[in-house]
């Protein structure tokens, strides 16, 4: 499949590169073609990896990754442009995250609303799924690296297709069916993206991000 990723952090490079090991045809996206940590994840995977704007990589993949800062996340789509995002699902990954007080950050978006809303609502002609936001970047593409893989992620979005489009694909990075709860519609996006401030507290206190939380009844 291809798949674009929009962003080159950590996060874009760690999920391009899972995608890639999958046997996907990657293009990741960024302000311009020649973005440097662009261009060193194309040199790590040669044929299978390329590098593009924004608007290019919305144009060549089929599912679209959104792994920018949550912050720049809506100017980033729409560089990309509407017409690339028609039709397309955009599993978005960002958290809103608000950075201008310091740290801990707060979120710039909160309670009545959510960055996954705000995409959706941007972007109405695309299927936004909100997933794999509540963890560190590690885990998302590996989750037997705790708890042998037994552990809860959750995914929101309006379209059921589309939702069933993205479980599989989490399914081919590792996780179990079972793990992977579909709270519903892209407002329980809300609940995920507050569920931040949580997660950095229990990072500063154990100064370790390979840690997730596990639903059980």
């Amino acid at each position: 499949m291809k798949i674009a990723v929009l962003g080159t952090g950590n996060v874009g490079d760690t999920i391009g590169s899972k995608l890639v090991e999958l046997g996907h045809s990657v293009m990741m996206g960024s302000r311009t073609s020649s973005n440097e940590k662009g261009k060193a994840f194309v040199a790590k995977h040669s044929d299978k990896a390329s590098l593009g704007s924004f608007a290019d990589a919305a144009a060549f993949g089929e599912i679209i990754f959104n792994c920018t800062a949550g912050s720049g996340s809506l100017e980033a789509l729409k560089l990309a442009g509407e017409n690339n995002l028609k039709g397309k699902i955009i599993i978005d990954i960002a958290n809103p995250l608000d950075f201008s007080k310091g740290m801990p950050p707060t979120l710039s978006i909160v309670n009545g609303n959510s960055l996954a809303e705000e995409i959706q609502k941007t972007f109405p002609a695309a299927n936004v799924v909100k997933a794999l936001n509540t963890m560190w970047c590690g885990l998302m593409v590996n989750p037997a690296m705790i708890n042998g893989g037994d552990h809860s992620t959750f995914i929101s979005g309006n379209d059921a297709d589309a939702k069933e489009k993205v479980k599989g694909i989490l399914k081919s990075f590792g996780w179990a069916d079972k793990n992977i709860l579909d709270l519903g519609d892209i407002t329980t996006a809300r609940g995920t993206e507050m569920y931040l401030p949580l997660w950095l507290r229990i990072y500063g206190a154990t100064n370790n991000g390979g840690f997730n939380i596990k639903i059980v009844s």
